[in-house]
């Protein structure tokens, strides 16, 4: 097998630091076994990247994004949380309130133990897996338990196996766009953007196959109502050619997204997505799901059937955004109202 992503691991307990008016502390754990994977396979003592921010002592909660978020939740310093429109000190998810715990997840582009460039034999990684680490990560901290587990996209998805497979160590999740298992018409989508970047890789262009793959990507994530709004000007001509500004659009971002990540990681975890399938008849943990009704990836029928589903206490909120599956990345006052919902009805925490 071809070596595994490795990374140079920081002392076990980081030093703490202020950032932004509040403590943040980071490190990455390097498991001492083995570790077995749930679709068969192993990762030898993989290395798991997290870090801690927020309002010391307060409760604990994580929070779980898109397979391209990682530990750098709220922003420190020059690098810009993913969530930092939502998550920070007087934000919809308050790090005056709460300590917010981010991961790199396994199989991705961060830190923690992944594919290399070049990698086809890297395993089949689950959301199961991914809970595995997190309860890793709070077993390395001392935390007994978590306020909440706050996923949004494939972070929810996270959300519900960690509540399937370890309810005693969380409150209460929180499942935004994320249902049981993958749509088949986005399994249909995603499955177009992996077969680019596998074929742009045997012609050894990679990056070029993640550019093209991203850009499809931005147009399953965004509504139709938001493209018209945004890109209905008429085409011009750019070297001899008609460009289009939708096209423009979606070619950039797809530039940004290759200068930042991994083919490899792409293609593990966009699979992991739709390998994705939990039993909700075994979630009992105190759930609240979030769906958006323009969402074209996880569509608000799959929210409704896993509401109805779910073994435990459950909410379902609908919220309308142009922004579509991306709303959770964009929608702070609806995020806001439903957070300050949710989380002030919760009782003590790690």
């Amino acid at each position: 097998m071809t070596a595994l992503h490795d990374v140079a691991a920081p002392q076990a307990q980081a030093d703490l630091a202020a950032v932004d008016g509040s403590e943040a502390q980071e490190g990455v754990l390097t498991l001492d076994h083995d570790l077995e994977l749930y679709l068969g396979g192993v990762l030898p003592r993989p290395k798991i990247a997290w870090r801690l921010a927020g309002a010391s002592e307060a409760p604990i909660v994580a929070a779980l994004g898109g397979i391209s978020a990682g530990r750098y939740v709220t922003n420190a310093g020059r690098i810009r949380g993913w969530w930092s429109e939502i998550v920070g000190e007087g934000g919809a998810l308050d790090t005056a309130r709460f300590r917010i715990l981010g991961l790199d997840f396994i199989g991705g582009s961060g830190e923690s133990t992944g594919p290399v460039a070049g990698q086809t034999d890297f395993p089949s990684i689950s959301a199961y897996d991914q809970a595995e680490v997190l309860l890793r990560v709070l077993d390395h901290l001392g935390l007994a338990r978590l306020r909440a587990i706050v996923g949004a996209s494939y972070g929810g998805m996270v959300a519900l196996a960690f509540a399937e497979r370890f309810p005693e160590r969380v409150e209460r999740i929180v499942s935004i766009s994320a249902a049981d298992r993958a749509h088949p018409m986005s399994t249909a989508w995603r499955t177009v953007q992996r077969a680019i970047v596998r074929y742009a890789a045997a012609k050894n262009e990679s990056s070029e196959g993640l550019r093209l793959a991203r850009a499809l990507a931005m147009a399953t994530y965004r509504s139709p109502a938001e493209f018209d709004e945004r890109f209905a000007a008429p085409a011009t001509q750019i070297d001899g050619r008609w460009s289009f500004p939708v096209e423009r659009y979606l070619l950039a971002r797809g530039d940004a997204y290759a200068n930042s990540y991994l083919a490899e990681a792409f293609v593990c975890l966009s699979e992991s997505i739709d390998l994705h399938r939990v039993d909700p008849q075994r979630i009992r943990v105190p759930t609240a799901l979030v769906a958006v009704k323009e969402d074209q990836l996880v569509p608000l029928r799959d929210m409704q059937s896993l509401r109805d589903r779910l073994a435990g206490p459950t909410q379902l909120f609908e919220i309308s955004s142009l922004y579509g599956h991306d709303a959770f990345l964009k929608e702070a006052e609806a995020l806001r109202s439903i957070f300050g919902q949710i989380l002030s009805e919760t009782g003590e925490g790690a």
